[in-house]
């Protein structure tokens, strides 16, 4: 029970577009009292940059001592040439995130598990193509455009390189090599960078609970050694005449079956699995690996190289292990059904479980396409249009020309059709009357409900189309191409349409790296990006910036023992859309950990959070709906949510089948037993919230309550959670000094009235 010295720290995590420390903790200037420099703990100060006590929280009828403290992790992110370079490699980061998003697997099928093994060995074998494609392509414009035409002799192209230079194909060879060694280097340092973390991670001892599977895959060295392996082969393929072509000198045959058999043996390897390979003898085969390249300058048959079938392979290659995998994820979700049948339809995952197919098929669109994008912007710029491309780019042109089209048509139908008809056919929903005091607000609210409830219900499913139909154009394109050798002539005018896309995607791509590396203060956007993208340890691919996840969690966690040491104090852990995962799996690791008498002292606040219509669908076997109802029966009704209907972004996350009745707000959720049912009526709050189970609904724009000392006017959206003072009451409850939930006894599956005055109206809560 709380006593007279008991007090307060909350723990504030920020999220995904990253913020000031002054920013995240409201207050004029704030100091750092721990970390490393890379994850700093901050608190307020006062002027002379000492630690500041927090504002008091009004809870057990008295004022009660509050220390704030926030942990910014936005350097993991962004800022700095280097983690600028990190948007290039948005490819092979969705190819990993696709590994997350496999779905969840039954333990008790030995198909489930044969099929979730198949589909993770194929996922890797994706991720190396997908290397080797980059490479394939970088090494079209560094030996085939730059190497080979540009610096051909009698060439016009840069003019100011002498004959004689140009005469010799052995220095040719080595200035068109010398960038992509310089690439795979990079590549190989990129996927061997990991965070230094200050804390040691808990080790899962009692059940299952959310982020369990968020650990460092034991496989990331071999898979580093692989990919530069892959990577340094493909280089000397291409510049021996491509895999399709045999050598007519005997020394060059021997460097051409030597360079295949990498290719082909560091396949296999990622297809059996990576073995626990020695740093010894990794290192002798990335040596050997260079040798192999090494020896194609000296034995490099006469160029141009064999850049279209090399190219040509790769896509062929990654086109029929994306099918592959597309087809068998099938029976793999079909089988995974089992575990998530018995929940609501919107918490089901997105598209049956088969959610990782598009996201690989959006993985291999954009390698593809940014590699002909930037050679074709590259040509451009340098003004050599006589440089020849690839035949094979002509169809990507026409693909992503059809695919923009397609995109702004959706784009078109969804929000300048579906959200208005949305608006007009449900008018202001009840919720909106409860919350809000005045028809101003209402009117207004109601726009940005219609809007946001659109885009988190349809947002997957217009990027699923956009894949969907992208894919089908290539199927057909390959079909016309290769079935019967034309293409219509009515496709030119999208092919021009892809070049102009294709051009616009990698110069603007390679602006905002210039800009975030040049100009650390405007590249928010690409923070943004990293966030999303970075939350997920190395698995598939191992060229993908660190995850600062295995960091930020462990630290918080250990940060939070330091606090429970006093036994007066009480730990609030509040995140803020990605910010709440983090303080999510943090909490859960606390309670694999603690002692039960410290385990009381802990509670989780989430704001504006994508966990129930995003992460727990997109990711569900990482966010399993059994886990969280298990970590909310832990924490005993401590974990509180703040919503708002008006947020893109963010929504409930421990409630869900919300409905107005005779006035009341009810819904389903989780009960503090551990367990899911119907939920007492949400109880209205001074400040005009809706407490429904754990989550607040706020309203929005916020209400002027005489005696709250915060407001902000508006539509606020997805910003400014802390302004609402709701705020500092789901403080006071997450710390267990204000009543919380009311424990129901109605057992998960039972059929009982959702309205107590409707009894003919039941709902059965498995469905």
């Amino acid at each position: 029970m709380p006593g007279p010295e008991t007090r307060i720290v909350e723990l504030r995590v920020p999220g995904v577009t990253g913020t000031t420390g002054e920013a995240l903790l409201d207050a004029v200037s704030t100091v750092e009292v721990a970390g490393d420099g890379v994850g700093r703990v901050i608190r307020p100060s006062d002027r002379l940059r000492r630690p500041a006590p927090g504002p008091v929280l009004q809870a057990l009828g008295r004022s009660v001592p509050r220390t704030l403290e926030g942990y910014l992790w936005g350097a993991m992110t962004s800022g700095g040439a280097a983690k600028a370079t990190w948007a290039l490699l948005f490819p092979f980061s969705l190819s990993n995130v696709a590994h997350w998003m496999l779905p969840p697997v039954p333990k008790d099928s030995r198909a489930a598990v044969a099929l979730g093994a198949v589909c993770r060995s194929l996922l890797r074998v994706a991720g190396l193509l997908l290397t080797m494609l980059l490479v394939g392509q970088l090494a079209v414009i560094a030996l085939d455009l730059f190497a080979t035409q540009c610096l051909a002799p009698g060439s016009a192209c840069l003019s100011f390189v002498p004959n004689g230079f140009r005469e010799l194909t052995v220095l040719r060879t080595i200035a068109g090599l010398v960038p992509l060694v310089v690439v795979i280097f990079v590549l190989h340092r990129v996927s061997g960078t990991n965070w230094t973390v200050t804390s040691e991670d808990v080790t899962p001892r009692r059940g299952s609970l959310p982020g369990d599977v968020l650990r460092d895959g034991p496989d990331s060295a071999g898979l580093r050694c692989l990919h530069a392996v892959a990577a340094l082969a493909t280089t000397a393929l291409l510049s021996l005449g491509g895999p399709l072509h045999a050598p007519d000198t005997t020394p060059e045959l021997i460097v051409w079956i030597v360079a295949l058999a990498l290719v082909l043996a560091t396949v296999l390897t990622v297809i059996v699995g990576v073995p626990a390979l020695q740093n010894w003898a990794r290192r002798s085969v990335l040596v050997f690996a260079t040798l192999v390249l090494a020896a194609v300058t000296a034995f490099r048959p006469v160029l141009p190289a064999g850049s279209e079938d090399t190219v040509r392979t790769l896509g062929a290659a990654l086109l029929v292990v994306s099918v592959l995998f597309a087809a068998l994820l099938i029976p793999a979700a079909l089988l995974g059904r089992r575990i998530w049948r018995n929940q609501p339809k919107r918490l089901r995952p997105w598209l049956g479980g088969w959610a990782a197919a598009p996201v690989l098929a959006l993985a291999v669109l954009l390698g593809g396409g940014f590699g002909a994008g930037l050679a074709i912007a590259l040509r451009r710029l340098a003004g050599a249009s006589a440089l020849q491309l690839p035949a094979s780019y002509t169809p990507v042109t026409v693909l992503w020309g059809g695919g923009l089209v397609l995109a702004a048509l959706l784009a078109l139908l969804g929000f300048a059709v579906g959200v208005p008809l949305r608006r007009r056919r449900r008018g202001i929903p009840e919720i909106v009357r409860l919350l809000q005091n005045t028809p101003g607000d209402e009117k207004a609210a109601a726009a940005a409900w219609a809007r946001s409830s659109w885009e988190r219900r349809h947002l997957h499913q217009l990027v699923s189309g956009v894949v969907f139909g992208m894919s089908a154009g290539a199927a057909a394109l390959l079909v016309a191409h290769y079935g019967f050798h034309f293409r219509p002539g009515w496709l030119d005018p999208l092919s021009g349409l892809g070049v102009f896309a294709l051009g616009a995607m990698a110069v603007g791509l390679l602006r905002v790296v210039y800009t975030a590396a040049t100009k650390p203060g405007r590249n928010r956007h690409l923070g943004a990006l990293a966030d999303l993208v970075c939350f997920w340890p190395r698995v598939a691919h191992p060229a993908v910036p660190p995850c600062y996840a295995l960091k930020v969690v462990p630290e918080l966690a250990a940060r939070t023992k330091e606090h429970l040491a006093d036994p007066s104090t009480r730990v609030v852990l509040g995140g803020h859309n990605v910010g709440s995962l983090l303080a999510l799996i943090a909490t859960a690791r606390l309670m694999h950990d603690l002692p039960e008498r410290d385990r009381e002292r802990v509670g989780l606040l989430t704001a504006g959070s994508p966990l129930q219509w995003g992460y727990q669908r997109a990711f569900p076997a990482v966010l399993p709906q059994d886990s969280l109802t298990a970590l909310y029966g832990e924490l005993a009704g401590r974990w509180r949510g703040l919503a708002r209907g008006t947020d893109i972004f963010g929504g409930g996350v421990t409630t869900w089948r919300q409905d107005v009745y005779d006035g009341k707000l009810l819904g389903v959720g989780f009960l503090p037993t551990g367990e899911v049912g119907a939920l007492d009526p949400a109880l209205p709050g001074a400040t005009g919230a809706l407490v429904l189970g754990g989550d607040h609904w706020l309203p929005d724009p916020i209400r002027n309550t005489p005696g709250t000392r915060r407001w902000a006017a508006g539509v606020l959206g997805h910003s400014d959670y802390e302004v609402d003072p709701e705020w500092d009451r789901a403080v006071a409850m997450a710390a267990g000094l204000e009543f919380a939930d009311r424990p129901s006894t109605r057992p998960f599956g039972e059929q009982v009235p959702l309205f107590p005055d409707l009894p003919r109206f039941n709902v059965n809560f498995a469905k």
